[in-house]
């Protein structure tokens, strides 16, 4: 499963998002995940082999049209959030 963690620069707030998405899923058992961090412009060719992409309610519209699931995150310091909300997209 490959995952795509999306902020606007891709080195600070998609960072915190990745490392925090690695907590959800290693809660959710799930450890054969590929979590990358990305800004918005490299998000759009990674999402077109991604399973899923996490991002902020801003930047979901700018991903675009692609394959991959789009998951808003609301807050992306709260695992609980995340793990809530990708447990339906993992197994």
């Amino acid at each position: 499963m490959k995952i795509v963690a999306v902020c606007g620069m891709g080195i600070g707030t998609s960072v915190l998002l990745k490392m925090n998405a690695e907590k959800a899923l290693r809660s959710l058992g799930v450890d054969d995940a590929d979590v990358e961090a990305a800004d918005i412009g490299t998000a759009r060719g990674a999402a077109r082999t991604a399973d899923v992409v996490l991002t902020s309610d801003e930047l979901a519209p700018e991903i675009g049209d692609v394959p991959a699931t789009v998951i808003v995150i609301d807050n992306f310091t709260s695992v609980a959030e995340i793990t809530e909300k990708l447990t339906p997209h993992v197994g």
